[in-house]
C-alpha cells in the first residue's frame, strides 16, 4: 500500500499546479512566492519530487508536473475546493474565511470522505469563489477568462471566478456585488489616475486596477 503524501509534498504539487498548470513550467521563484517561502529553500524539495516521479525539474528551467504529479495535485485541489464549498454552503462560513480553513483540512481528508463530501454537495462544478472543481478522475474544466483589470471601456463581462487569498478584498468584493455570476460593464478607464468606472448589475462602482486584481470573467457581446 502506498504511503500517504506528506503535507509538504501536497503543498508543493498544488503550488506548481497553480503556477504552471497542467503542462506549463513553474520557476523556483514563482513556486516560492506561491508558498510564501524563500526561493533558495525550494531546491531540495523540487529535487526530491523529481526523484519520486512527480515532476520534471531543471535548475534553470523550473518544474513541470508529470502525469503522476498532476493527478496528485488535482486531488489536493479537489479536496480544498470541496471543503470550501462545504464550509460556506453547509456550515454557513463567509467566503472570506474558508480558504485558510480548507488549507488545513485538505490534508486530512480521506478518499472516502472526499467522495462523501462530493455526493452530499451534489457533485458540484465550482467552489464558492467560482473556481472549477476537478472531477474525481482529475479532469479540470478550462475556461478562457479575462482579468477585469485588463479590460477597456465598453467591454462587458460576466465574473466567473475571484482570487480567494485576501479575506479583506473578498469582503469588499461581496459588498460591491463583484461575485461570480455578476454582470459588469466597463464604463470608463482612466489610465492616468488608474481608475475604472464599472456598472455592476446596474450599480456604478469605481475601483483602481489593484481593486480589480484577482477578478476574472468571460467576455460577452455588447
Amino acid at each position: 500500500m502506498t504511503a500517504p503524501l506528506t503535507t509538504a509534498v501536497q503543498d508543493y504539487l498544488k503550488a506548481i499546479h497553480a503556477v504552471g498548470g497542467a503542462g506549463g513550467v513553474a520557476s523556483s521563484n514563482d513556486i516560492a512566492g506561491a508558498l510564501g517561502v524563500r526561493a533558495s529553500s525550494v531546491t531540495g524539495m523540487l529535487k526530491k519530487l523529481a526523484k519520486d516521479g512527480f515532476i520534471k525539474y531543471e535548475s534553470r528551467g523550473g518544474a513541470k508536473l508529470t502525469s503522476r504529479g498532476l493527478a496528485e495535485a488535482r486531488r489536493v485541489v479537489r479536496r480544498h475546493r470541496l471543503v470550501e464549498l462545504f464550509l460556506t454552503r453547509v456550515l454557513g462560513l463567509d467566503w472570506s474565511e474558508v480558504d485558510a480553513e480548507a488549507e488545513a483540512l485538505e490534508h486530512a481528508i480521506s478518499p472516502r470522505l472526499e467522495q462523501a463530501l462530493a455526493a452530499h454537495l451534489g457533485e458540484p462544478l465550482e467552489d464558492p469563489h467560482g473556481h472549477p472543481i476537478p472531477t474525481s478522475s482529475g479532469e479540470l474544466r478550462h475556461r478562457d477568462l479575462k482579468r477585469l483589470c485588463d479590460l477597456r471601456a465598453g467591454d462587458r463581462v460576466v465574473i466567473r471566478e475571484v482570487a480567494d487569498d485576501n479575506p479583506a478584498r473578498l469582503r469588499r468584493w461581496r459588498a460591491l456585488g463583484l461575485t461570480p455570476g455578476a454582470n459588469v460593464h466597463i464604463l470608463r478607464c482612466d489610465e492616468v489616475d488608474d481608475l475604472f468606472e464599472l456598472s455592476v448589475s446596474g450599480t456604478v462602482v469605481k475601483l483602481g486596477s489593484e481593486g480589480l486584481a484577482g477578478l476574472r470573467g468571460e467576455l460577452v457581446a455588447a
